[in-house]
């Protein structure tokens, strides 16, 4: 691919066992197809936004739809970084890193997902060090934030185990019902205390301004 018109398709995030980057289409409907075969126990629903309810054609549809949104609405301002996540070559999740006014608050927030298969192997954790290194490390950023339901404790522990500290609590609705999630807070100083995975960037001085940076 010329990477002239987009060069994030240049991008590369890697881990001792992770690889992200933004899918192409063959690998965007192979995410899709891990997304349709479930991300989460039938009955709960860990997400604000609750993309996974529906058949699995319409799950997979809508990674595929949401992808691709990010990168036709993505501008300089407000941009989503939804990265495709392999492991051992076989696509497994995706980690997301969006960016609000970036060049002036210097904050980014994450957001993830893992296919059943592959959870309780340490890799959402993995995931979330490489997007968290790509924002302080190569974008400067100053604040990553992150939320959670208070009754998901994988997510909670994830952010814990990378620093993260309690930022308050809010309620949200989901499926016409409220729910309690809890935010939470890294700054650069704690990120760098936490760090435990070793990640490479690779391309990002080819698309840095599409940050805003």
């Amino acid at each position: 691919m010329d990477l002239r018109h987009w060069p994030l398709y240049g991008l590369r995030l890697r881990t001792p066992r992770l690889e992200l980057r933004l899918p192409g289409l063959e690998l965007l409907d192979e995410l899709a197809s891990v997304a349709a075969g479930g991300v989460h126990a039938p009955g709960r629903m860990p997400f604000t936004v609750p993309w996974t309810d529906g058949r699995p054609e319409e799950v997979g549809r809508g990674v595929l739809q949401h992808v691709l949104g990010t990168v036709a609405d993505w501008s300089v301002q407000d941009w989503t970084l939804s990265l495709a996540v392999l492991h051992e070559g076989r696509a497994v999740g995706r980690q997301d890193l969006s960016g609000r006014g970036f060049a002036v608050r210097r904050q980014v927030q994450t957001g993830s997902w893992l296919g059943l298969a592959f959870q309780g192997r340490g890799l959402g954790t993995e995931m979330r060090a490489a997007a968290l290194h790509l924002s302080f490390a190569g974008l400067g950023a100053r604040y990553a934030v992150s939320s959670a339901m208070t009754d998901n404790p994988r997510s909670l522990g994830v952010s814990r185990r990378l620093g993260y500290t309690d930022d308050g609590l809010e309620t949200d609705i989901v499926r016409g019902a409220p729910v309690t999630l809890r935010r939470l807070r890294l700054d650069r100083a704690r990120w760098e205390a936490h760090r435990s995975v070793d990640v490479t960037v690779e391309g990002l001085d080819a698309c840095r301004a599409e940050f805003g940076v």
